[in-house]
């Protein structure tokens, strides 16, 4: 018998599909983390503080309109995460899915902490890898930034294939346990993906892309016009080869409208609601 792990809602949705056309959807469970591991402090989250303190910081600085970082229900349903995970036996092979990026990565090293007491054999899979080797085509560059982005179609060839599904050893375990350990004991806010390592970074490690896709459209329809807050989003998400999701990246643009690099033109409380100009 085998247990899915996976980081996201869409991820989750698209592999139960997948599993359910295989006719394995009551035989393979899938188990999901709601969250986003890239972004927002991990000091400690395996502990009930940790997760508070990321509750309490999700709340702060994300838009209002995240609406699972209420606190409660927040933590409730983390809670629930981790007692299923807490409830694998030890016949289980545990499947772990995590693309080239910080959130799937750092869930990657968080999830084997957890199950460290536990002799489950552990298969994780690259699925940023697999994709590329099922589906890529020569002389065009492209690759998804997460497992949510793929199909239910091309996760169902990858089970079938068994692609980039590997076996982890107990060195690599242990490896990774403690890298885990290394993120927890930091309190840096955004992380990336970088030579095949997790690295944390400063919380203003984007805001050069959010001012230059800004640029880019006054260059286009002139200094003094506003753009929508979420189309600027939407310009800066696009070129980006890493994965933080667009809240951050607004919370950001928040951050430099409050240091006055750009004016703001609407209600905040909603990215849909306002505009933005370089305060140029």
């Amino acid at each position: 018998m085998r247990t899915h792990i996976v980081f996201g809602d869409s991820v989750a949705a698209g592999l139960k599909m997948a599993l359910r056309d295989m006719n394995l959807e009551r035989k393979e469970p899938v188990i999901h983390f709601s969250d986003m591991f890239a972004i927002g402090p991990l000091w400690q989250l395996h502990t009930k503080e940790g997760r508070k303190q990321r509750t309490a910081w999700m709340k702060q600085h994300l838009s209002l309109e995240y609406d699972l970082f209420f606190e409660e229900e927040y933590e409730r349903w983390f809670q629930h995460t981790l007692m299923r995970i807490e409830s694998i036996s030890g016949k289980e092979i545990v499947v772990i899915w995590c693309g080239e990026n910080a959130h799937e990565q750092s869930g990657l090293r968080y999830v084997l902490y957890l199950l460290r007491d536990k002799a489950n054999p552990i298969v994780a899979v690259n699925s940023t890898k697999a994709h590329r080797e099922l589906f890529g085509k020569k002389n065009i560059r492209y690759f998804v930034l997460h497992t949510g982005e793929i199909g239910p179609e091309k996760l169902r060839m990858m089970m079938e294939k068994k692609a980039c599904h590997r076996a982890l050893n107990q060195k690599e375990k242990k490896c990774l346990i403690q890298e885990w350990e290394s993120l927890a004991n930091d309190d840096a806010v955004l992380r990336i993906w970088e030579k095949e390592k997790v690295r944390n970074v400063q919380e203003d490690y984007f805001d050069a892309n959010i001012m230059a896709a800004a640029t880019r459209w006054h260059r286009q329809h002139g200094k003094d016009n506003w753009s929508k807050a979420a189309r600027l989003i939407g310009e800066v998400y696009t070129h980006l080869e890493q994965y933080v999701g667009d809240y951050y990246l607004e919370y950001r643009l928040r951050a430099l409208i409050q240091q006055g690099v750009f004016e703001a033109e609407g209600a905040l409380s909603s990215v849909r609601n306002y505009s933005v100009r370089l305060n140029v």
